[in-house]
């Protein structure tokens, strides 16, 4: 048995995280074409680099399949209910970065925090006969949130294509999504709430408290601890 390091398989996040432990002195790569999914680590003994896509990477932390995995720390925080007891953030590595928030029309001249979007929202309901909807891909994260702000007479609808695009297709009157620089959200004459950001997401890299370690596992940890310089 090895340690096993679940990397994102392909793309920016790829790139970056190779760029990131290559900083450190440890050296990631594929051990074959683009279309195969072993890895090679060099600089760090006792460990087996894994290739899966940055979605797999918190549910197979979770279950304890990997030992460490790079992944966003919004995925962890979606897929991983209670995610805190099952995986510990080691490292945020500084790439990657959105935030998830809260976004409303830009003609709700009235609606800038999430007391006025409760407030709309009921009165939505009023007039409507049914809840104000908001779009998201983030179901648990949004629902959290908006548990914790009070706000309650609303509906989350599924979205798994263009979310800024809800709005405007009158599937929903608002959306929770993920932005970078927030030109997505003006293009499509919407804007974050003052108080709309649910998450700063950024790469992370986690360590899964649910694995099987043994005694050479925990030496590899800690060797590779000391070489990337994480506590």
């Amino acid at each position: 048995m090895s340690l096993k390091l679940g990397i994102p398989s392909k793309g920016r996040l790829m790139d970056k995280t190779a760029a990131w432990f290559q900083d450190r002195g440890v050296t990631l790569s594929r051990s074959g074409s683009d279309r195969e999914y072993a890895g090679i680590i060099d600089g760090a003994e006792g460990v087996e680099l894994v290739l899966l896509s940055a979605g797999e990477i918190p549910r197979e932390l979770a279950a304890g399949r990997l030992h460490l995995g790079v992944t966003g720390s919004d995925l962890v925080r979606e897929k991983v209910p209670a995610w805190d007891s099952r995986l510990t953030a080691l490292a945020g590595m500084g790439f990657g970065q959105a935030d998830l928030v809260i976004a409303v029309p830009g003609f709700w001249a009235d609606v800038h925090t999430l007391d006025d979007l409760d407030a709309a929202a009921a009165a939505f309901r009023r007039q409507h006969g049914f809840r104000l909807r908001i779009a998201t891909k983030y179901h648990r994260m949004v629902h959290r949130f908006l548990k914790s702000a009070g706000v309650s007479d609303y509906q989350l609808v599924d979205s798994q294509g263009a979310t800024e695009g809800t709005v405007k297709n009158e599937t929903a009157e608002a959306i929770a999504d993920i932005t970078s620089t927030g030109e997505t959200l003006r293009a499509n004459h919407l804007r974050m709430l003052d108080d709309g950001l649910i998450h700063a997401s950024q790469a992370t890299l986690f360590q899964s408290k649910t694995a099987d370690y043994s005694g050479a596992d925990n030496a590899a940890l800690a060797a590779l601890s000391a070489q990337i310089g994480i506590g």
